[in-house]
């Protein structure tokens, strides 16, 4: 299964259809599951047929002791009572060990669909995940999305390992057993049904009042999650500013929010257990009473009274786990909602369906009017015109804010302009399928992220199929591998979630290494060498001026050393283009360039301004 089987489903701009109905959009996600789930629930259906027999064997074996040789069993051909006797005990040897059989079946069966569709929405999940744009996971803590990606899919898992089983289990004795009390006594039959209804009024009462409580214990386990992750992820802030106590207390307040929220759960539906007893005893107590008055006046069998005693049991005792049962399935349905929720965000950024061979891509790329703006934020860019031709190095520089950065997510189409368009060899963005979009295009960013694992594996990320020396030469290129070689396992070092356990320079010529080997025709560096020493930068801008040759590249930077031999250098205000030209015909020109590089330079107004 993939997110496709959850196609043509609602968007989530209000309440959805399937989100006030999650136990249908979770019947929905079986379908492929077909024959599993039947399989499934006959070998329930027959486990509890199986289980309901003793009572039949209890009964039948009353009536040969009574009646002997009268008994219904010499029908059959059992005239004695030691065959009568002998007939049962093997009777039961058979159905007890079929009841185990389909015991152990059904528990396959349901705990392996529960694995399956647990994978699988997981899968179709996080696969529609990564189609959202960013925009959704700037609104959204990961923290929260872990949840619903772990917590709730594994809820549903629980659910069906046993609350699927416990319903079908509990519809088959009220069907079975309910029919065999009609056929022997009506009278009876409709004393044990009459708490049948209260318990059901009190189950939907119940389930009503406990599934709000529910989704709050979700949520605030989401909001748990958020800060665990949140500040793992920041530890090194938390020990730097000695905030250890004040944050074990923000994780206790959280962690006390949640256990309320779970504690007022849990005292509704722990209610619910004694309420059934009640009616329970109440039908025991009758059946007793008037049965055995039947029984003495010779209205029915002693054996079908004993029967009837014993079966009330099993009609009327499984009832007292139904509060369990709908305990387990209002917190698989409250996980549902979060699943299906994410599931039906809608994808804002459609993908193209052009593709372009990178053999045969140029790199020229023109901005045409550009406009950009955040939902809900001012405009960024302004009516942005520009041409860059293929193989020129463009340094694009302007105080923080200007749209810089926004205009690489434009380019990766992480966002679409408002207005305006941009394009690659003529062609729209928007046309072009969006990998293939992104596999033309490499990016070095300011905070590179590394994953948990080898060196190796980070700087061949992207590009999964290259070789050793592919590698190597690709942290050569980097002016990396003298680092890499001298580390423990060379190569193989594991780098440590986010690279935590290399520099931030080490970490930023790991990810040039990743553009190098991506050999995009088109290379994005966001402000690369803005947190690294001089040594770095300078080792940086050596592999730049060899790597850049030929190719379209965009040199996006505060620091003005690191564009100054760019073939043509743009300055943006406000999201508008103020300037362009070389370094050189910028400070002649005495304009917000030459601001920017008297300031680096710690010039005063006054001071002469050198190229």
């Amino acid at each position: 299964m993939t997110a496709k089987a959850f196609e043509g489903l609602p968007p989530s701009g209000g309440p959805s259809p399937w989100q006030t109905a999650p136990l249908r959009r979770l019947i929905e996600s079986l379908r492929p599951y077909g024959r599993r789930l039947w399989l499934a629930s006959s070998c329930s259906v027959l486990n509890k047929l199986f289980d309901l027999a003793p009572p039949v064997l209890i009964g039948l074996a009353v009536d040969v002791l009574v009646k002997q040789q009268t008994a219904w069993l010499t029908g059959f051909g059992f005239t004695s009572v030691p065959q009568q006797l002998v007939f049962l005990a093997v009777l039961s040897f058979l159905i007890w060990s079929l009841e185990s059989l389909f015991e152990y079946f059904y528990g396959l069966l349901w705990r392996g669909l529960a694995q399956s569709l647990q994978h699988d929405l997981r899968l179709a999940s996080y696969s529609h995940l990564q189609e959202l744009d960013l925009s959704f996971f700037e609104a959204r803590s990961s923290g929260r999305l872990m949840a619903v990606l772990n917590d709730d899919i594994n809820q549903l898992e629980r659910f069906l390992d046993n609350g699927a089983n416990d319903i079908l289990q509990l519809i088959t004795t009220v069907l079975a057993v309910g029919g065999a009390m009609l056929f022997l006594s009506p009278s009876l039959a409709l004393l044990a049904m009459l708490p049948i209804p209260v318990i059901l009024w009190g189950s939907l009462r119940f389930q009503r009042r406990l599934a709000p409580r529910y989704s709050q214990v979700r949520e605030r386990a989401g909001d748990l999650n958020s800060l665990l992750s949140n500040n793992l992820g920041g530890i090194l802030t938390i020990k730097s500013f000695a905030a250890e106590a004040w944050e074990a207390q923000r994780l206790e307040q959280e962690s006390l929010a949640y256990g309320r929220s779970n504690r007022e759960a849990i005292r509704l539906s722990a209610a619910f257990i004694p309420l059934i007893r009640f009616a329970i005893l109440f039908a025991f107590i009758a059946i007793l009473l008037v049965g055995g008055l039947q029984a003495w006046q010779g209205s029915i069998a002693i054996g079908s009274f004993s029967f009837l005693l014993f079966i009330l049991q099993r009609l009327l005792w499984p009832l007292t786990g139904l509060g369990r049962t709908l305990d387990d399935y209002q917190r698989a349905m409250a996980s549902t909602n979060r699943v299906m929720a994410l599931l039906d965000e809608p994808i804002q950024i459609k993908s193209g369906t052009r593709q372009l061979l990178r053999p045969q891509v140029q790199g020229q790329l023109r901005l045409e009017k550009l406009n950009f703006a955040y939902p809900g934020r001012s405009p960024v860019l302004h009516d942005l015109c520009l041409e860059i031709p293929a193989g020129e190095t463009l340094g694009l520089v302007g105080a923080t804010g200007s749209g810089k950065s926004t205009l690489v997510k434009l380019l990766l189409r992480l966002y679409d302009p408002s207005a305006g368009r941009i394009l690659l060899d003529g062609i729209d963005l928007r046309e072009l399928e969006l990998r293939n979009l992104r596999s033309l295009i490499g990016l070095v960013s300011q905070e590179p992220f590394l994953f948990h694992g080898s060196v190796a594996e980070n700087i061949c990320y992207g590009s999964f199929e290259a070789s050793p020396k592919a590698i190597a030469k690709a942290a050569n290129l980097a002016e990396a591998s003298g680092f890499i070689e001298a580390l423990p396992q060379g190569y193989q070092t594991v780098v440590g979630e986010r690279g935590i356990r290399l520099s931030g320079g080490q970490r930023q010529r790991i990810a040039l290494a990743r553009a190098i080997l991506k050999d995009p025709p088109v290379l994005i560096l966001d402000e690369a060498t803005a947190s690294v020493d001089n040594e770095t930068e300078a080792a940086i801008q050596r592999s730049l001026d060899i790597i850049t040759t030929n190719r379209t590249t965009l040199v996006i930077a505060h620091r003005l050393s690191t564009v100054r031999h760019a073939h043509r250098i743009v300055v943006l205000e406000a999201g508008r283009l103020v300037e362009q030209g070389s370094h050189d015909d910028l400070i002649k020109a005495q304009g917000a360039y030459a601001r920017l590089w008297r300031v680096q330079a710690g010039l005063r107004d006054n001071e002469p301004l050198q190229p």
